[in-house]
């Protein structure tokens, strides 16, 4: 040390360490033995490396990052089914793996370009069995990696209505985000994830403009939130209601309309069912391992859903779909149950809005239009002022 003060560069490494990396630049090649990704950043990336079963899966997981990659710059191959990437939460974000058979990363390392100008993330993945998989599983410290269960919480009645509680409370839940993408667009290429937050800051909107109440969203921002998550953060605001807002794809193209999807242990019928399987692989997506509740809390859970909050959950999807009736297109039979892991709270009336399908051009138009949503959020909002005074007439 000479003993020069150097605030300059200080302030410059302070600036640097606030800002998210970018990633800007990735390839993949190899075959199903052995597979190379290499990803480039403008900062040396700090990383841990994760591995979950069912699917086999490999977790990159880094500081806040921008990925500025292009579609087809890590397009799965070789060992690989399937690579996503995003944000995770504030200041995290994550690239999952998904491999067709149980893989070892057998090299990872990060090297210096152009003396500072990038780095290059260098990940060197290997053909493993499944005994080598379940020991990296064993040794692996996931340290404050948050949990994502549901915690066991009292279990009460539903009360549709509560008004002599202070407002009326409803969770408004912009599907999928962060490293979840969702669906995309036929035509503009948009993604579900960008398309539901539109919708849910509208309808919130629409929702705080009624009296006396009070709507918040689940997520007001690009990321990522588990299934239960979403449940647990209406449950903590002791939400009357809870609604999820999507816009799924199908193969049928020609296919289009608002759908209103309630919780079921049997499917209304194979749309139903496929559409909530898809859904409901939102936290495989982001290479979260599912951990089922214990068996008595799941008895607690398909008991209430199917008597007091199920009965409150279908007056609402009837109301919505009045309200739609005459205004929105709607799909053949638009209410229809399935098995929605998003739809479980036990004890808050909970319905999924499909918007339309983003596969049907024409529904993909009225889905990035803000007049229609603003149209389709206020007619959501009259549904359920009807629903609450219904519900309050009935015993609330």
């Amino acid at each position: 040390m000479d003993g020069k003060i150097q605030p300059a560069a200080s302030a410059t490494e302070a600036s640097q360490a606030e800002k998210p990396l970018l990633a800007y630049d990735a390839r993949i090649a190899g075959d199903d033995a052995r597979t190379r990704v290499v990803i480039d950043f403008d900062r040396r990336p700090e990383y841990t490396i994760h591995y979950i079963a069912n699917p086999f899966r490999v977790l990159i997981d880094l500081p806040a990052t921008n990925f500025g990659l292009e579609p087809d710059d890590l397009v799965a191959r070789g060992l690989f089914s399937d690579i996503r990437y995003g944000t995770m939460a504030a200041g995290r974000a994550r690239i999952v793996m998904t491999a067709k058979r149980p893989v070892s990363v057998v090299l990872s390392d990060v090297k210096e370009e152009g003396e500072g100008a990038s780095y290059r993330l260098i990940l060197d993945t290997a053909l493993a069995t499944e005994e080598q998989f379940s020991a990296l599983m064993a040794k692996q410290d996931w340290q404050s990696e948050p949990s994502t269960t549901q915690e066991s919480v009292a279990i009460m009645l539903p009360d549709a209505a509560s008004p002599k509680s202070g407002p009326f409370v409803v969770a408004v839940d912009a599907g999928h985000g962060g490293i979840d993408n969702g669906a995309h667009g036929v035509d503009t290429k948009t993604e579900e994830k960008h398309v539901t937050l539109d919708f849910a800051r509208e309808l919130a909107a629409a929702l705080n403009g009624l009296s006396d109440t009070e709507a918040f969203l689940t997520r007001d921002k690009d990321e990522f939130l588990s299934l239960p998550q979403r449940v647990q953060l209406a449950r903590n605001r002791k939400a009357n209601l809870f609604i999820s807002i999507h816009a799924d794809t199908l193969r049928q193209k020609n296919i289009r309309g608002a759908t209103v999807y309630t919780i079921s242990d049997k499917a209304s019928d194979s749309l139903a069912a496929n559409l909530a399987e898809r859904e409901n692989l939102s936290d495989e997506i982001a290479g979260i391992a599912f951990d089922r509740e214990p068996a008595e809390v799941a008895d607690i859970l398909i008991d209430l859903t199917r008597r007091e909050t199920q009965a409150f959950s279908i007056n609402l999807a009837k109301s919505v779909v009045d309200s739609f009736e005459g205004q929105v297109l709607l799909i053949n039979n638009p209410h229809r149950h399935a098995g929605f892991r998003v739809l479980q709270a036990p004890d808050v009336p909970s319905i999924l809005l499909e918007l339309g399908f983003l596969s049907n051009k024409d529904d993909e138009k009225l889905l990035l239009d803000p007049a229609w949503r603003k149209k389709v959020a206020a007619l959501i909002a009259q549904a359920v002022d009807r629903y609450r005074a219904t519900a309050t007439a009935n015993g609330g």
